[in-house]
């Protein structure tokens, strides 16, 4: 008795329950997505997730698909052979060691090496799992542990594009299964993954994924064992920025803000590499051809491969807001551009930092002339007023003001003209602050201050909205927050002369005077 009811209703994209093709058209586009011949329970589970408000479900795991849809299209003898390997497959997800080598006998003809649909060995989904149980068994079995995932989608049509060649290490750090990378290293892995020496990289390798996740103690132990942090992935066009492929350890662990993790990869010693320079690596690093008595090439030219590595992480770091993994790129010696001081700068002042902001405005200077683009003007001398206009910081101020020196350059500044205006008076200076004709009360600092009701309606359209929404009395009173007296004071006898010849206003009182006139309104007044 007595108690209220409420019912809760959340806004549904649909007036209705979504129609059967709508469920069918999701349903199938995620199957497509996954490169599978079939819908199954999850690629509906995601439909309701995108279709019904309030539902959420996990990720798809990374498993064996169904494929009774692809063996329609063979022979009885052939549709025999992919049921069999399919139940093969599903007798070793299910972890029971004690079945691997009845499970061996249905895969076919390749055995334990055998490729599901997805292109995957049953090694890379014991990886996938973490079942260090089963990876142990498979290895003992024969597996092969630098088998890659094919990037034919011919004989394997469900192969995701992002997982071509990956091998069953690259599973298991994607998954930050340590464990059984420990056990994969020391049965004789390759740390690159994929990768071949001296050959382009067109995957990620695993120390790319273990920075981009930021898992540390796997960073630390594929370091150990040799991983290189400089190589990157190429596109598959061919076309990169640098000869070793775009998005190294250093990138990824920078655009995730793991500073830890990039610490970490920094301090890894750099590898020797061979004194002779590919006609790609000559081009790209704009040297000269290498003379055969230059001993210090190598150091050199690992040096330059290094800055061109950082300056790339400096970049993405700067781009995803991580500031401080920014600077500390930039305390090693790589220059700064104009974009990646911009941005920095431009976090810094949303994340209200006044230490790394006075940082940054300090290190103007080191930014090469011929950085000097459009953006300096188009964004970066509004963004720098914006931060003068915001800041009461005195550093602040005067590093900001060194910088529109040195952007003005050394010309003379125009004369300014001062507009005259006669002044006309509004109320007699007698009425200013007068108790006894005023309507109106501010309370200013616990201070009286007396007003007329009608000057202010004519003179401001802000106080006109600040008195309408209070009762016209004679006991009218209006609390002024945040403002201090002097200031409120200055800004009324602006009011009642009609102008600002005859006021006395010190020079650190003026953008003060400014703020209060212009945002004297309701939200800063109760």
């Amino acid at each position: 008795a007595g108690c209220v009811f409420m019912s809760v209703c959340f806004p549904r994209p649909f007036i209705v329950l979504p129609p059967l093709m709508e469920w069918i058209r999701v349903a199938v586009a995620h199957a497509g997505h996954r490169r599978s011949f079939s819908v199954d329970s999850d690629d509906v589970r995601q439909a309701a997730r995108l279709l019904l408000p309030g539902v959420d479900c996990e990720p798809r795991q990374l498993k064996i698909d169904d494929c009774f849809c692809a063996s329609r299209k063979l022979d009885a003898v052939a549709t025999e052979a992919k049921f069999k390997q399919d139940l093969g497959f599903r007798m070793l997800n299910c972890g029971r060691t004690d079945l691997v080598k009845q499970a061996i006998s249905l895969l076919g003809p390749d055995g334990i090496n055998s490729m599901s649909e997805q292109g995957m060995t049953p090694l890379m989904y014991a990886c996938v799992r973490g079942d260090e149980a089963m990876v142990q068994m498979l290895l003992d079995a024969g597996a092969d542990l630098n088998a890659e995932v094919v990037s034919t989608a011919h004989k394997y049509p469900s192969v995701h594009p992002e997982t071509r060649h990956w091998t069953a290490l690259t599973f298991a750090v994607l998954h930050g299964h340590i464990p059984v990378v420990q056990l994969l290293l020391d049965a004789g892995a390759k740390v690159e993954g994929s990768l071949e020496h001296g050959e382009e990289n067109y995957s990620e390798t695993p120390l790319q994924l273990a920075a981009a996740a930021g898992n540390f103690e796997l960073v630390s132990l594929l370091l150990e064992r040799g991983a290189d942090p400089m190589i990157g992935t190429m596109y598959r066009n061919g076309i990169s920025m640098t000869p070793q492929g775009d998005m190294n350890s250093f990138s990824q662990a920078a655009a995730h803000g793991h500073r830890n993790v990039f610490r970490k990869l920094l301090a890894q010693p750099e590898k020797e590499k061979s004194d002779i320079l590919s006609l790609e690596e000559i081009l790209a690093e704009g040297t000269d051809l290498p003379d055969s008595a230059a001993a210090p090439l190598c150091a050199s030219r690992n040096s330059k491969a290094k800055l061109k590595a950082l300056k790339e992480a400096m970049y993405h770091s700067a781009e995803h807001g991580y500031v401080d993994v920014t600077i500390d790129i930039r305390s090693i010696g790589v220059p700064w551009t104009l974009h990646t001081w911009l941005e920095s700068l431009r976090t810094s002042f949303q994340q209200h930092r006044r230490p790394l902001i006075q940082c940054l405005l300090k290190e103007f200077k080191s930014i090469q002339e011929e950085e000097y683009t459009e953006e300096l003007i188009t964004q970066g001398l509004p963004l720098m007023f914006e931060i003068l206009k915001a800041s009461k910081n005195e550093v602040i101020s005067q590093q900001l003001s060194v910088i529109f020196t040195h952007c003005y350059g050394p010309y003379p500044i125009p004369k300014l003209v001062e507009i005259k205006r006669k002044q006309t008076s509004r109320l007699d200076p007698h009425f200013l602050n007068n108790k006894e004709m005023s309507d109106v009360t501010f309370l200013v600092e616990g201070r009286p201050f007396y007003a007329h009701r009608v000057l202010l309606f004519t003179a401001s359209p802000r106080f006109k909205a600040l008195l309408s929404s209070k009762p016209s009395s004679d006991s009218t009173c209006i609390e002024i927050n945040y403002v201090k007296y002097p200031i409120f004071q200055l800004v009324m006898q602006y009011l009642y002369y009609g102008g600002a010849e005859s006021l006395l206003i010190k020079n650190n009182e003026i953008m003060e005077v400014r703020d209060i006139y212009l945002n004297c309104s309701g939200s800063n007044a109760k």
